[in-house]
């Protein structure tokens, strides 16, 4: 039985080189989606809440970073959070808990409130459960409905595109907690 597989492996290793003779120091090559698993690609809509919560004991949203002090920007310009913000199913945040998001935003203007956000939607439930949408975009947060690009993701959004759409559902002046309301529109496989 061991030089039977012994013999097997053997051949199995010369069949692969034999195949793979030339190609070793190649960088790229053409694949098909088929190579890859990929069946016909699908349009998706995902919807949800994001609470971004920077007040109370157990914050989601921390400030990690900030600008000098000469800074006298009122739009808090060059202000760094790091995020693992809970993603509901409905505004109410004891509602339940379809994901996370997980990330980065900072205050990228002088003259309004723009934020650069960098950040995952992390999902934990129903067939998504394990699978990520990654977003990058600029948020003008004081905007009836911002869109910010989807530029990827993994598990079942592997190869995924689209973009999000943010309209804030409630923002409380004096804690700084928001709820935002999301629609995800994303192309994937």
């Amino acid at each position: 039985m061991a030089k039977t597989l012994a013999n097997l492996t053997s051949i199995v290793f010369l069949i692969f080189s034999a195949l793979t003779a030339g190609e070793s120091h190649r960088f790229s090559r053409s694949l098909s989606r088929e190579m890859l698993g990929l069946k016909k690609e699908k349009l998706s809509h995902l919807h949800f809440y994001f609470h971004d919560i920077v007040s109370g004991q157990n914050p989601t949203a921390v400030r990690v970073a900030e600008a000098a002090m000469t800074n006298t920007s009122i739009t808090g310009f060059g202000g760094v959070v790091m995020i693992d913000d809970p993603l509901t199913v409905r505004p109410d945040p004891s509602s339940k808990l379809v994901g996370r998001a997980q990330g980065i935003y900072a205050s990228a203007s002088q003259s309004e409130f723009g934020l650069l956000m960098v950040y995952n939607f992390a999902f934990m439930e129903g067939k998504y459960n394990g699978s990520t949408l990654s977003v990058l975009g600029r948020n003008t947060v004081f905007s009836e409905v911002r869109e910010l690009p989807v530029v990827g993701g993994s598990g079942l959004f592997r190869f995924a595109r689209g973009y999000a759409q943010a309209k804030t559902h409630t923002f409380n002046t004096t804690s700084g907690d928001a709820v935002v309301e999301y629609n995800v529109f994303v192309f994937h496989y």
